[in-house]
């Protein structure tokens, strides 16, 4: 079961493998959360499909950029274990979280034990971490690591020996996940300096975060919720009747026709929601919070710009 809209790694490894993918509709109304009751309809819609066996959850989101609430999260823990189904909880961007007071992150191995045992003993999860996101920002590196929990000891021994099979990352980027996991201390030599520039990055995030939102949302027929964390905004898109007619025309989708439009005159490349998936009928894009903050509001009104012009055209 993946969400959508998703990290299409996910598509991508289940082509690979062969499996069926049950698709379940993160909701876009409520901050991209989770709903059950989609998550129920997925996976009965599936029944004649398949056997349904793992459920990937995406916290905080790519690409939509929200921070699961934790009434959602034990509602998902409740859900996996009544379908008996292995919880791949995706908590890459764990670090990236700009507004910790009303949106707070947590880990899905603290919710399971907050839970108690009737979960905690149970539930099969595997979580996932990486050094190419967070404040590290490390992705050629090519660092990173799962944990199992309560998983057989045979399963794992069969995880072990088909990874062992394949090339292991390079010894930098295992040396990169020591120091990830082992961050500098109070009293380190280089505590104060690592503090500081973890602190700076993660605060130009959070700004960038707040100006890309506020900017898409003061658009004509663009809508975007807050970005909570990750890095990056997933607005939607009302496009103009013969704006979605001259896509069809050239035979792309209308959020790729806009995205290639953009890119072709203001040198700006966003990635079409088409790629993610969506509600048919709904159009999106990604865009990245990365640039630097003077980058970032210069794209931003390059942005406004072209829209203006793009409903100009069409309308």
């Amino acid at each position: 079961m993946v969400p959508i809209p998703q990290y299409p790694l996910y598509s991508a490894t289940n082509s690979e493998y062969n499996a069926y993918q049950i698709d379940y509709y993160l909701d876009e109304e409520n901050n991209w959360n989770l709903d059950l009751a989609e998550l129920e309809r997925a996976i009965t819609a599936s029944m004649p499909h398949c056997k349904p066996r793992a459920l990937v959850v995406i916290n905080p989101g790519n690409p939509t950029g929200q921070v699961l609430a934790r009434d959602s999260m034990e509602a998902v823990v409740r859900f996996v274990k009544d379908h008996n189904l292995v919880l791949l909880a995706d908590e890459v961007y764990q670090h990236n979280i700009y507004d910790k007071a009303n949106h707070p992150w947590t880990s899905f191995k603290r919710v399971l034990h907050d839970m108690g045992p009737e979960y905690s003993n149970v539930v099969e999860m595997a979580s996932f971490m990486s050094a190419s996101k967070g404040y590290m920002g490390e992705c050629g590196f090519r660092g990173g690591y799962c944990e199992l929990t309560n998983f057989h000891p045979d399963v794992k021994a069969q995880l072990y020996k088909y990874l062992s099979a394949r090339l292991c990352p390079a010894v930098l980027g295992q040396a990169m996940i020591g120091t990830i996991c082992n961050p500098p201390k109070p009293g380190d030599p280089s505590y104060e300096l690592f503090l500081s520039e973890r602190d700076t990055v993660l605060r130009d995030l959070a700004e960038k975060a707040k100006l890309t939102s506020e900017t898409l949302n003061s658009l004509d027929g663009v809508s975007c919720n807050a970005v909570q964390g990750a890095m990056y905004a997933f607005p939607s898109l009302q496009l103009p009747k013969k704006a979605i007619q001259k896509a069809k025309e050239e035979g792309v989708e209308p959020d790729f026709f806009y995205c290639l439009s953009l890119l072709e005159e203001k040198g700006i490349c966003f990635v079409p929601g088409s790629g993610f998936g969506q509600k048919p009928g709904s159009y999106h894009f990604r865009t990245t919070i990365l640039p630097s903050v003077p980058e970032m509001r210069s794209v931003m009104a390059d942005l406004a710009d072209f829209h203006k012009s793009f409903l100009q055209r069409f309308s």
